[in-house]
């Protein structure tokens, strides 16, 4: 592969010796992609490193993710392009480059760190299990799996049309909902019957008027072996019956996806997430508590909406049942996670399932339990919560969601066990937050448990049917930096196990699905009929009275203001922001500072992190003098205080700001922008595009405080001098929400998808059993253990 390449640097060896020995002196064994890009950027614009600009050394070094500097060797982690990887060696005797295998540099890896005890490691390859499933191979295709699975399972389904017809007629026989048949009955007792029926439905059907109910043609049309579930209407389910006619007689991606689009699939959904404090009130703001929350109750509410719609569309007079599976905290600390069952409101028929985690005696936990040391609760929990999910719709769910690693593991347990289509959401990995937390895996074990959450995310990414991100970043991040799936795909655990290949985000399986904010509650702060008097004075009375939940006061109440809202901890960066703000003078005598979030006595926080954020913040407040210039009001838990205080700072021509080191999607990004208010965020995860820099709002780099702060000064100046500009970002939020990011997008897609997914997992061994098989041995002899150190810990 470079032998062309070999001859280059033997006749530039000087050159390219003397840009090695400076990564050299650097004198560490492990160099990361900055380090390794910038100083063959530095060199190269020198005399004597100019010849090396362009040279396949030169473009291993711009492209290396990582390094490893060995005695001997140097060895590389090369990512050529999203999601397209190299390992490459530098022999530095001879100074010669050769391809080596990813076992080769993770070795090299572990060795340089310390952290093998010389024992032969277990490596896990799930390669061999992918060989003969269909891949994506385009990187502007990733995240679109659906399209790609209907065209490639379509055409290779129906290459043999009387046997996919045949299996696609078993399909329709067993489709049932509980105490209702659907679809077909007797009357139609193979294929040919089927095309008949239809030809002869077609014929009835075209002769009614096009609103006609299904109800006053059932008997007839069931005469015909046509049970209900085509159509609510005359028309709605001639087009229907039209789409399978279409697929029987020459299928094509397009009838495939019509067609299942049709298909009244699901009814029941159970929606998984354990860990945090999951209620409906108070619960913002307490350990592990916040987004996801708002999420999953908001996803929810789409869900039901959409369902309600579809199965009306189709005819059906069936209540659909959602149940959210968490977990049940006795000592509930002012919260309802101690009640079993509680409904969901703006609802008709979901609800809040509550599970405890129990001790190995049965005895159930009392209190809260970190995300982090969940794990020996989680199998347990998952059995029980299954038989409790049964036995609270009376059936088994037709389809389970999984939510953040806890809930995907507890998912792809009860998936398996109940035979149902599985669906991941990962929210946030963890796994890109920290660096070099597999490598280091141990020194992580008495906070994090990397290594065991690691495991279980490595099993139920490559279990779950499909796996919805909000982001095309979240699966394979962007040409400088790595996606959180993307980062699966090889690492090692030294004397656990190294993964050579782990994930591959080209699996059709990812889908981007991206949500969006309650309509009922973050609207735009134009929309004066919809906004509450008392509220909007409830709103002003916290941001500028006296409030024993407060610090600090604003000295000039007519100043815009910059507004953040989080949770307090340390990937969140609430104390970053204040320091950037504090730190710019000008910045300070422009706008106003408003930060709500987390508690204000650090004594009252059972979570490190938030007491070290809050502990700084009281610190930076003082030292730079900022108690009539900010104001800091704790964690907010009503969602209609929450949405009117958008308003209020867009009221007062104000920005947002989300400064996190890194966001996988950023929810208070999209209500903040639902109500119109300027936002800037993050560029390192999904706002980079959620956001279009200087369209829909802007975006910084949370690394670069100074300037980050000089960009939001310079928008307030402009917005100052410039009629119109401000409202200009303003209606450019609103419309960006609009096109790509409402909970109604988010539903009817999420539902077709599972329709979909569920359909081939049906038609062909989509759920790769051989592969399951594997990931059972790493669940029971790697998982397993971790699980039990941990509760030998407790």
């Amino acid at each position: 592969m470079f032998e062309t390449d070999n001859e280059f640097l033997a006749k530039h060896r000087d050159a390219a010796e003397q840009l090695i020995r400076q990564y050299l002196t650097l004198d560490r064994p492990l160099l990361l992609h900055s380090d390794l890009a910038d100083l063959a950027e530095s060199y190269c614009n020198t005399d004597q490193g100019r010849e090396l600009r362009g040279s396949v050394l030169y473009e291993v070094l711009r492209a290396a993710q990582e390094a490893v500097i060995t005695p001997g060797a140097i060895f590389f982690a090369v990512r050529w392009s999203v999601a397209r990887w190299s390992y490459v060696g530098l022999n530095l005797d001879e100074f010669q480059l050769r391809e080596i295998s990813v076992s080769t540099f993770l070795r090299a890896k572990e060795n340089v760190a310390g952290q093998v005890d010389g024992e032969p490691q277990l490596e896990v390859d799930l390669q061999p299990f992918e060989r003969r499933f269909p891949r994506l191979r385009e990187i502007r295709t990733i995240g679109q799996g659906v399209d790609y699975l209907n065209r490639y399972l379509s055409s290779r389904l129906f290459h043999e049309i009387d046997e996919g017809g045949h299996r696609l007629y078993q399909f329709l026989r067993l489709h049932k909902a509980p105490g209702t048949p659907l679809m077909l009955n007797d009357r139609v007792g193979n294929l040919d019957e089927l095309r008949r029926a239809l030809r002869r439905a077609d014929a009835l059907l075209a002769s009614q008027k096009p609103d006609r109910p299904w109800t006053e043609m059932a008997d007839e049309l069931a005469q015909l072996g046509f049970e209900p579930g085509w159509g609510g209407t005359a028309e709605r389910a001639r087009e229907t019956m039209s789409f399978l006619s279409d697929i029987l007689e020459a299928p094509s991606p397009d009838s495939v996806a019509r067609f299942l689009g049709r298909l009244p699939m699901i009814f029941t959904i159970a929606i998984i997430s354990p860990h945090g404090y999951f209620g409906q009130e108070n619960v913002l703001g307490k350990p592990d508590t916040g987004g996801q929350v708002v999420y999953i109750l908001d996803q929810v509410r789409a869900l039901e909406r959409a369902m309600l719609e579809f199965l009306q569309g189709q005819g059906l007079d069936i209540h659909p049942q959602l149940v959210v599976v968490t977990r049940l905290i006795p000592e509930a600390e002012g919260t309802t996670c101690d009640q079993r069952v509680e409904p969901i409101e703006g609802t008709q028929y979901a609800r809040i399932l509550r599970v405890p985690f129990r001790n190995a005696d049965g005895s159930v936990v009392p209190h809260w339990i970190s995300r982090f040391r969940v794990w020996p609760y989680l199998e347990r929990f998952a059995n029980e919560a299954r038989q409790e999910i049964e036995r609270e719709i009376g059936q088994r769910p037709d389809f389970v969601i999984g939510n953040y690693s806890d809930g995907n593991l507890v998912a792809t347990i009860m998936a398996h066990q109940l035979g149902v289509t599985q669906c991941n959401v990962a929210h946030a990995l963890e796994k890109t937050k920290y660096l070099y937390s597999d490598l280091y895996w141990r020194e992580h074990e008495g906070t994090h448990n990397c290594a065991c959450q690691y495991t279980a995310d490595l099993i139920a990414i490559n279990t779950a049917d499909f796996i919805i991100t909000s982001t095309y970043q979240e699966i394979a991040g962007t040409p400088d930096s790595i996606g959180q799936y993307e980062s699966y795909q090889a690492y090692t655990l030294p004397n656990l196990y190294r993964v050579v290949h782990g994930v591959d985000v080209f699996d059709p399986k990812f889908n981007i699905v991206s949500p969006g904010a309650d309509p009922e509650v973050f609207f735009p702060y134009t929309d004066e009929e919809r906004r509450h008097p008392d509220l909007r004075h409830r709103v002003s009375n916290l941001i500028t009275g006296e409030h024993e939940n407060a610090r600090g006061t604003f000295q000039d109440n007519e100043k815009p203001i910059l507004f953040a809202m989080s949770r307090l901890d340390y990937i969140k960066n609430p104390a970053g922001f204040v320091e950037w703000y504090a730190n710019n003078e000008a910045l300070r005598q422009h706008v106003n500072l408003l930060l709500v979030g987390g508690v204000l006595n650090a004594d009252e926080s059972t979570d490190t992190e938030e007491r070290e954020q809050v502990t700084s913040l009281h610190r930076l407040m003082t030292q730079y003098d900022l108690e009539h210039q900010m104001r800091w009001i704790g964690m907010q838990t009503d969602k209609k205080v929450v949405g009117e205080m958008y308003r209020y700072v867009a009221d007062a021509q104000g920005a947002f700001v989300q400064p996190a080191l890194f966001e996988a999607f950023g929810l208070t990004v999209i209500e903040a922008m639902s109500s119109g208010l300027p936002t800037f965020a993050t560029l390192y995860g999904g706002p980079l595009e959620t956001i279009e820099d200087g369209v829909s709002g802007f975006h910084i780099d949370p690394n670069n405080g100074v300037e980050a702060a000089e960009k939001m000064l310079d928008f307030f100046v402009r917005a100052s001098e410039e009629p119109g500009y401000w409202e200009r970002i303003s209606n450019g939020a609103l419309e960006r929400v609009a096109r790509h990011y409402t909970w109604k997008l988010y539903a009817d897609r999420l539902l077709r998808l599972a329709r979909t997914y569920g359909f081939w997992k049906f038609f062909t061994n989509i759920e790769r059993e051989e592969m399951r098989r594997y990931l059972e041995m790493l669940y029971f002899l790697a998982y397993r253990p971790m699980t039990e150190k941990i509760a030998e810990q407790e």
